[in-house]
């Protein structure tokens, strides 16, 4: 049974952005609609959320051709829980955008290519096909490309070159992957090639589809060797487009990953997984350091992710259920902080004469400025992983999975890697708004709003104080995906 639903956080996104171009230049009027159209995606990622909870995964069958044959969109728990943190993070966005200073942000072209940023990422969590999974992450990679060539930064076309040549190789691995599912099983069906695998048998090309295929998302997540196009590309983004980059759109592989490990190639997860305990040990401490020595509040951010992704990848790396339930919780917690802290830096950055967000310059900008002060404190705890917000909830889950997963090599180091979290943010903090700024340094007397960011913190508060639901509903995906016959019915039949 189809349910239209499925098509509302993919299709609405879509129809508003070509509905944006056609209004051109009336900002007002693409404003209105680029933000009622991330609400109802919001509301429907939510309402999905929900039905899955209830009646199981929900489907929609495009143009009525059945599976496998044709295309289908799949929400499971994994896909809906994954789908609410990506339209919640881009709604927030779009409401930053609104009220950005930015000159980029006023291009006719932004508000489209934003819209076709966030219906791609939407696509690529809840598509059940995995050639659709390449056309929807081409069309996320090309429109955030495209933004970022047209920053406000004199660096971004460059930076955009760098991830459209570096994209192209992953769209490379992903194409080959693709190719060799569909010469050894001859479907492109997630669920058929994963009912296929579940025999047993690998065909000459089933393993090389794995290789390919986990490189590609390992691209996607910027993962230790595939990370150096990171800093640079989501340094130079506009700020509302930096914000979903590098707190949601690299959360696209690590779903690849746990579709890899939990439901295709079950059989040669323990594998995969042992790579990615040792890809996300590096990560974390790579992260981290970079993060420590870095020379721009944002480009610290950004480096911050890389570490940030290497402990959802340990949480998939043990493989127990209860670690997997950590690495989701930690996947959607982290999008919430990470995204608030970059829109908060942005806000400051956007009062500095220049933009700049080098630490020598904004030294002391925040200083007075009380309500900018407190969000990025607390959001800065938070990413620490500091009580009753939402970071330390993220970790004792990962903690404990790893306790249970009795992997000590691994988990005594991500334990003290949190450490350096704590002091490259408290060191941030108190140079942006506790340091006397220097005499000569104006401000602009307004800058971006802080809205979105102040929703997000409070999001962030709330889900610290009030864990259970995110828990629960991360426990029940990870149920679920214990036993990969709920997916593969769901969508087979039978």
């Amino acid at each position: 049974m189809n349910n239209a639903l499925v098509l509302a956080p993919v299709f609405i996104p879509l129809g508003s952005a070509a509905l944006n171009i056609l209004v051109g230049q009336n900002r007002t009027l693409q404003h209105i609609i680029a933000v009622f159209a991330g609400f109802i995606a919001w509301v429907s990622s939510i309402v999905l959320l929900i039905m899955n909870w209830q009646s199981g995964p929900q489907l929609y069958r495009l143009g009525g051709w059945p599976t496998p044959y044709g295309i289908v969109l799949a929400v499971d728990l994994l896909s809906g829980l994954f789908g609410v943190m990506a339209t919640t993070v881009v709604f927030g966005g779009i409401v930053y955008a609104v009220g950005c200073k930015d000159k980029c942000v006023k291009y006719p072209a932004f508000m489209p290519l934003f819209l076709c940023m966030g219906a791609g990422l939407n696509g690529a969590l809840y598509t059940g096909d995995i050639f659709t999974l390449f056309v929807f992450v081409e069309l996320m990679v090309m429109s955030s490309v495209a933004l970022v060539a047209i920053s406000d930064n004199n660096l971004g076309v460059e930076a955009a070159i760098k991830y459209l040549l570096i994209s192209a190789m992953g769209s490379l691995f992903l194409l080959l992957g693709i190719a060799a599912v569909y010469a050894t099983f001859g479907t492109l069906t997630i669920a058929d090639v994963a009912r296929q695998l579940q025999t047993g048998e690998r065909p000459l090309l089933a393993q090389a589809a794995a290789v390919f295929l986990m490189c590609a998302f390992l691209l996607k997540s910027a993962v230790f060797p595939f990370h150096f196009w990171q800093p640079d590309f989501h340094t130079t983004a506009p700020t509302p487009v930096h914000a979903v980059l590098s707190s949601v759109v690299v959360k696209v592989g690590v779903y690849g990953l746990i579709r890899l490990t939990m439901l295709m190639f079950t059989v040669e997860a323990p594998l995969i997984r042992t790579l990615l305990l040792v890809l996300g040990i590096i990560g974390i401490f790579f992260g981290s350091l970079g993060a420590l020595r870095t020379y721009d509040a944002k480009r610290m951010l950004a480096y911050s992710t890389f570490g940030q992704i290497g402990f959802i990848l340990l949480g998939i790396g043990w493989g127990t259920p209860l670690a997997l339930v950590g690495a989701l919780v930690y996947a959607v917690n982290h999008a919430l902080i990470k995204s608030s802290l970059l829109m908060i830096t942005g806000a400051m950055s956007s009062r500095m004469p220049n933009k700049s967000a080098r630490l020598t310059q904004i030294g002391g900008a925040g200083k007075g400025l009380a309500l900018m002060s407190i969000l990025y404190l607390l959001g800065g705890l938070a990413l620490a992983g500091v009580p009753p917000l939402n970071g330390f909830i993220s970790k004792v889950a990962l903690v404990r999975g790893g306790v249970e997963a009795h992997n000590w090599i691994t988990l005594l180091p991500a334990v003290f890697a949190g450490l350096i979290t704590l002091l490259y943010m408290m060191r941030t903090w108190q140079l942006i708004f506790q340091q006397q700024p220097e005499k000569t340094l104006k401000l602009k007397p307004y800058g971006d709003s802080l809205l979105a960011p102040a929703v997000l913190i409070g999001l962030c508060v709330a889900l610290g104080l009030y864990a259970g639901p995110l828990v629960d509903v991360a426990t029940a995906a990870v149920n679920q995906l214990g036993d990969p016959s709920i997916y593969i019915k769901a969508i087979l039949g039978g």
